[in-house]
């Protein structure tokens, strides 16, 4: 902990970012963890509610993460552009809030289940599963992309990190917001595998970053240069 604590803040600052980015990939399971929950007959059916519940719980810790990580990056995102850096924030915050809500869609239908309300329930618990996947759209299809179109931006402009990687960020999100219309007007599945692959380059993206950050950190010469222009000392 001291040898954290005498690091320079914008070195905190990215070893921290880096860490919240690379657990924002913890959801990854909630795929096959949710198949049982979103089956047909899941409310009238036996077994565990077990998987569910953890896909759940991951996917809350990916809303808290991917909050914490434009938290923890405005004070260095601000320096260069505080509206842009405030807008990543928000949007964080409506991406994360999505998450949540589509969280409590799925352990809605747990607890139907536990209540033993039976067939009566199942129009109620298929239709949960559809509000789960139109949101899902919007959490972690739409707006990730506007995320990382800000930060790609700020990153690019700023140099904190080297700009091949900022560029990955900027061709990534509108390659996910054309799957994102697609989608919307009927053109492929939701779940088709060729929408997987839209969002390739974006998860690329973060969890590269995740690393860079963890790793590399910021550009030092990028740092003095947004502390010059803010007037504060870089390594306060």
């Amino acid at each position: 902990m001291s040898s954290f604590t005498n690091l320079p803040s914008h070195r905190r600052i990215s070893l921290t970012a880096g860490i919240l980015y690379v657990l924002t990939f913890v959801s990854i399971p909630t795929l096959a963890l949710y198949k049982p929950v979103k089956s047909v007959d899941y409310i009238t059916g036996g077994g565990s509610d077990t998987s569910a519940i953890i896909g759940g719980i991951l996917e809350i810790i990916v809303a808290l993460a991917g909050i914490a990580t434009a938290v923890v990056l405005f004070p260095i995102l601000k320096k260069k552009n505080e509206s842009a850096a405030l807008g990543l924030v928000a949007a964080r915050i409506l991406e994360s809030s999505t998450i949540l809500v589509g969280v409590a869609f799925l352990l809605s239908i747990v607890t139907l289940r536990k209540a033993g309300v039976g067939a009566d329930a199942m129009v109620t618990g298929h239709a949960l599963v559809a509000l789960y996947d139109r949101i899902f759209l919007f959490g972690q299809s739409f707006m990730p992309a506007i995320c990382d179109l800000i930060l790609g931006f700020l990153l690019y402009k700023s140099n904190l990190v080297p700009r091949r990687l900022a560029v990955i960020g900027l061709v990534g999100a509108p390659i996910l917001l054309t799957a994102w219309f697609l989608v919307m007007f009927g053109a492929i599945g939701q779940h088709d595998s060729i929408t997987g692959l839209f969002a390739f380059p974006v998860a690329i993206f973060e969890f590269s970053l995740g690393i860079w950050l963890i790793v590399k950190g910021f550009n030092p010469k990028a740092i003095v240069a947004l502390e010059s222009r803010s007037g504060s000392s870089p390594s306060s």
